[in-house]
């Protein structure tokens, strides 16, 4: 088979890729190891990191290179000047307009939704775009092709709910307004479950997901699934195709203009994870199972390399552990839920406090790996605080919990002391600290750590706490507590590539006819998170990127331009 280019990885990188290759009269033909389109981007929060894009204005709310190149420099250190960065701050918000405006992808501004580090030149809200909702009959049967969300994205047996859903349903019973929201989603998502495998508005990582997937079928592009790419065919130095497995057979793909590769990254590699990671044999990834380091594989084949710098090997998550009836173990990522919510501690093996539990996620796990008896560490709070907030798995009131205490997926006890000893920790050290921290925290104040002292944090709080959204008393019992590991939402240490998403060989040079992008890709940020948005933004701005210089600098075929699409099929 020939083709102009072949897209490694059905993620927001590798499609965007594919989408802007075919609109710039190529085409281009994905290839997906899993039987599920989608990768990453359909089980994230979909937020996008884009400097300076066009929609901030309709919040009112502006940007300048001068304020961005601030920030970077207090929270990407010596990656803010690199050429890759330059690449993605002239392109970032180029392709959140292209995307607007010949894509199914639709993306909404949040007035307050900060960056993640108080710093110089940091932006309180707009910078990161949030993907609206998609309404997934529009995929028809191919519906069930894509990668489902996280579970903790949905309720009531797959009905998907974002931040604004979560305050309409804390408020259902206090507010008219509120309870008619809640009313008709629920309506929907029962007339959804006649027909479909669950509910069909899709929100944030999925709704993109589904309208770049969306946007590909629009353009009948080809993609095969369950097809795996083994190694990269070369001739004089340059990348020609890829050889897949694919139907029970290897075939050879001639891919005439390059090979893009966007496989997600190596978190689902245990043997790459023990070199780099650490804490590894404590560590808990949350993305999908197939991300095992193909990228790196074949670029390596051929000559690329990865990264040799990066502050952080991966974007870290704290997450606990449940394990099912068969065995096998589920993780609840602690991303931006009850950590940040008044009433909760989070102690160390040794029952003290280490970090402002109301941080980044990043930053979190930053900690847990400093801080010498912390992996696992423990969140530490009442009933009344899962009532009203849930705790990982477990959903607020009044939603059943039982199975998940007798699975062992929580601690439960009436006083501390007895939830200390069930812990392991030292009674009268857990004592206390929670005895210390509710002291301050009556009057909203954390002199410790500083908890909700700054805009992400104080935006993630309970609104209805003052004076300090982020910060109540623990309070009486009886107790709960989780037990919480060093995860990953996906890895920072990528292939080595240049501005416009080439690979790059030992000498630095590219290698004609290969790209990376997407977590394939070395972290623009050198593994750094400055804010929602920054493993997002990158993905689709170096796969449009990637596709633009195929289309303008390869020279094996003329672009010839897109009259008729072939026809196309998505392929087991």
């Amino acid at each position: 088979m020939e083709t102009d280019v072949v897209v490694i990885g059905s993620g927001a990188a590798g499609l965007c890729a594919a989408i802007v290759a075919h609109d710039q009269g190529l085409r281009a033909l994905i290839v997906e190891k899993t039987p599920l389109v989608g990768g990453t981007t359909a089980i994230s929060g979909g937020a996008v990191w884009a400097p300076m894009n066009s929609l901030m204005a309709s919040v009112q709310q502006t940007d300048s290179s001068a304020a961005v190149d601030e920030y970077l420099a207090a929270t990407a250190s010596a990656f803010a000047q690199t050429p890759v960065m330059r690449g993605y701050l002239s392109r970032a918000a180029e392709m959140v307009d292209y995307l607007q405006r010949r894509t199914r992808v639709r993306f909404a501004p949040r007035a307050l939704f900060p960056d993640y580090y108080p710093f110089p030149g940091a932006s309180i809200g707009a910078r990161s775009l949030d993907p609206l909702p998609f309404d997934a009959r529009t995929l028809g049967d191919d519906f069930r092709l894509l990668r489902g969300p996280r579970p903790e994205f949905m309720l009531f047996g797959g009905m998907m709910v974002n931040r604004a859903d979560i305050v309409h349903l804390f408020k259902a019973r206090r507010s008219f307004a509120s309870m008619r929201y809640v009313a008709k989603l629920l309506l929907r998502h029962a007339r959804d479950r006649i027909r479909h495998h669950r509910g069909t508005r899709l929100v944030f990582g999925n709704a993109l997901a589904a309208g770049l997937f969306k946007s590909a079928r629009d353009r009948n592009i080809e993609i095969w699934r369950s097809a795996r790419a083994t190694r990269l065919l070369m001739e004089g130095g340059r990348v020609t195709g890829v050889a897949v497995e694919h139907d029970g057979a290897t075939k050879e793909i001639i891919a005439r203009r390059g090979v893009v590769l966007a496989s997600g990254g190596f978190p689902g590699n245990a043997d790459m994870r023990a070199r780099y990671f650490p804490h590894a044999r404590d560590h808990h990834t949350v993305a999908p199972k197939g991300n095992t380091g193909d990228g790196a594989r074949l670029a390596e084949g051929a000559g690329g390399h990865l990264g040799a710098s990066v502050a952080d090997e991966a974007f870290w998550t704290p997450v606990s552990l449940l394990r099912l009836p068969d065995g096998t173990v589920d993780t609840f990522p602690h991303l931006v839920t009850e950590r940040p919510k008044p009433g909760s501690i989070i102690v160390d093996a040794t029952g003290r406090r280490f970090v402002d539990e109301s941080c980044n996620y990043h930053e979190f796990v930053r900690a847990m790996h400093a801080a010498p008896n912390a992996v696992p560490c423990f969140l530490i709070c009442s009933a009344a605080f899962v009532d009203r907030y849930g705790l990982g798995f477990i959903r607020p009131w009044p939603l059943p919990r039982r199975h998940l205490l007798n699975a062992g997926y929580v601690e439960r006890a009436r006083t501390l002391p007895q939830l200390a000893a069930k812990l392991g920790i030292d009674a009268g050290t857990l004592v206390k600290t929670v005895e210390r921290y509710d002291l301050h925290a009556r009057r909203g104040e954390d002199p410790e750590f500083g908890r909700g002292s700054n805009p992400y944090s104080r935006n993630l709080g309970d609104p209805d706490v003052q004076p300090n959204p982020c910060v109540g008393p623990v309070g009486t019992g009886p107790y709960y507590a989780l037990r919480i590991y060093p995860g990953s939402i996906g890895t920072a240490r990528g292939i080595e590539t240049d501005g416009d998403a080439r690979v790059l060989d030992a000498g630095g040079k590219p290698i004609p006819g290969l790209y990376a992008c997407g977590n394939d890709m070395h972290s623009v940020m050198g593994g750094n998170y400055p804010g929602p948005g920054i493993t997002l933004g990158p993905a689709l701005t170096f796969g449009y990127a990637a596709a633009l210089h195929i289309a303008k600098n390869s020279v094996n075929e003329t672009p010839r331009a897109r009259t008729t699409a072939p026809q196309a099929f998505v392929s087991e």
